[in-house]
């Protein structure tokens, strides 16, 4: 793995939280960082914040909204057509469904359920789209969580019995599950594509907002996310779920390949016009 002062890093969700430490300490360590966030102005301020607070220009940022998968390929090509060269990717961005959002339904703009279209199918899109520029030899860390929940495939929009926190742990096993099929298609590549649980309600907004209360700091969830995108010890490991810095378990359907064939085609056919 190169040093991070040569690596161009791709981060979701930079404007706040975890995705932010994360953006200001790889800026520190002299990387190129490119920040996204889904408010231009607040997205905007913190890329001057972190120039300044780092002394490294070598920023950018990029907006895009998530809730919107048209948004979201027009990311992706603002971001290849400023001519960059991924080498590390961290899909960050999510929106949480603790016990505050357990009976609100709320739909994407393209009409799938709002915690799926925002921690899978944006971060899947988005992912494919970029697999151009991503280099030989990167690693792609996808932000999952411990909470996971099995698939329900006659109804992935939850339409029915609807539970905001059912429709959040089922988004990261998603995830979590695409991880393992990324890893194998991109293996010939080198390029090593992990999960990972930072650690267990962090002290950020979304923390908050679902659940009220932290157990654990943005700190401890950064040391995980570094650990992942720059230890040498885990050159060539892909295809894993972390919890922090150990290999765990995930959730058993993540492993059921029948299941993870009809996540795929499902996942397809939700994408199939923003490819």
């Amino acid at each position: 793995m190169k040093p991070l002062s040569e690596c161009t890093v791709l981060i979701t969700g930079a404007t706040d939280g975890l995705g932010k430490m994360t953006a200001e300490r790889f800026a520190q360590q002299g990387a190129k960082v490119l920040l996204h966030g889904r408010n231009e102005e607040k997205g905007r301020k913190t890329l001057e914040e972190i120039k300044q607070s780092t002394n490294n220009q070598k920023l950018e940022y990029f907006n895009g909204d998530f809730s919107s998968l048209s948004s979201v390929a027009q990311l992706a090509e603002k971001i290849i057509s400023n001519d960059e060269q991924i080498d590390i990717l961290i899909n960050n961005a999510g929106i949480g469904g603790g016990p505050k959002s357990q009976s609100i339904h709320e739909t994407s703009q393209d009409g799938f359920e709002l915690r799926w279209a925002i921690n899978y199918l944006a971060q899947v899109l988005l992912t494919k789209k970029l697999l151009p520029i991503i280099k030989e030899g990167a690693r792609i860390i996808n932000v999952a969580s411990v909470g996971q929940s099995e698939i329900d495939f006659d109804d992935p929009n939850l339409e029915e019995n609807y539970d905001g926190y059912l429709a959040y742990t089922r988004s990261k096993l998603a995830l979590i599950m695409f991880t393992f099929d990324l890893s194998s298609e991109l293996k010939q590549r080198d390029i090593c594509v992990n999960a990972l649980h930072p650690s267990t309600l962090m002290s950020t907004n979304m923390v908050t907002d679902h659940f009220g209360q932290a157990q654990s700091t943005v700190e401890q969830g950064f040391s995980a996310v570094e650990f992942l995108a720059t230890s040498e010890e885990l050159e060539g490991v892909t295809g894993e779920y972390f919890e922090i810095k150990s290999r765990a378990r995930a959730k058993t359907q993540a492993y059921d390949t029948k299941a993870r064939k009809k996540l795929k085609q499902l996942t397809e056919d939700s994408l199939a016009t923003y490819m």
